[in-house]
């Protein structure tokens, strides 16, 4: 497997905070050579993991609890690695086990950003930045089958990993998939163009009350994503709310 460029990615957590960043690494190396058993370790992670990553954790509990009366699919719009995949996997097999009905449809290139508008993105944003390894969607694709194994009904997949340029994809998703209701949508793309993109496609397909969630927005280094969520809101009466649990988060409930 390839190995992935970080560049861009360790720049931009330690430009948010180099202290926190370097402190943070000394968990990694930690849990690298935890001398916990193998059979043992899985359970005891939440030890190595730092409060940022607990944060994810709350604030996608939140948004899942919220959408949970609601009927309808998960659509995940910027995966990367996957923590986001499979961190809403584990939640609904916490909260409604045996709803196999309440598909995850999740959009990534996997190789970084397929386009870049820096008059909206910003100049600091390269195309092919925050890409994963070279077919890195193999290993999250097992990963995530792991999952569905330790929760009820385990024989119906209930995910499912589109790859490509989300202009391109998700036309074609919803156009296979007419029956589609998607009761929330979280994006993570961080930019203009497939943000906006998605949320005009996805529109006809939420369900009215909809969590819609974002990774960034306010966000001066990631303009774009806040730029397409205001220009799609437009004049409609759709508060931006901000996360409990995360400082750059918020979410919309969608009305039509």
């Amino acid at each position: 497997m390839k190995k992935v460029n970080t560049e861009s990615d360790v720049k931009e957590q330690r430009h948010l905070n180099s202290k926190y960043y370097d402190i943070n690494l000394s968990l990694t190396k930690y849990l690298l050579e935890s001398p916990i058993p193998e059979s043992e370790l899985s359970r005891n992670l939440f030890l190595y993991l730092d409060r940022r990553a607990l944060s994810r954790f709350l604030f996608l509990n939140d948004l899942y609890t919220k959408s949970m009366h609601l009927h309808g699919s998960i659509f995940e719009f910027g995966v990367r690695y996957g923590v986001n995949t499979a961190l809403f996997t584990s939640l609904r097999g916490i909260h409604e086990p045996f709803n196999h009905n309440r598909q995850i449809a999740a959009f990534d290139t996997f190789s970084g950003f397929a386009s870049i508008k820096n008059e909206v993105d910003g100049d600091s944003i390269k195309k092919g930045e925050f890409g994963v390894p070279e077919g890195y969607e193999e290993h999250l694709q097992k990963i995530l089958e792991i999952h569905e194994q330790l929760a009820p009904i385990e024989t119906v997949r209930k995910f499912k990993l589109i790859k490509g340029d989300v202009t391109i994809s998700l036309p074609k998703y919803l156009k296979e998939n007419p029956h589609t209701i998607i009761s929330l949508a979280y994006f993570d793309f961080d930019i203009y163009e497939p943000t906006i993109r998605s949320l005009e496609a996805i529109e006809p397909f939420l369900s009215d009350g909809a969590i819609i969630g974002f990774d960034e927005i306010n966000v001066q280094t990631w303009p774009g994503e806040t730029k397409a969520l205001r220009e799609w809101i437009g004049d409609r009466k759709m508060q931006i709310n901000h996360a409990n649990h995360r400082a750059a988060a918020g979410y919309v409930i969608f009305k039509r």
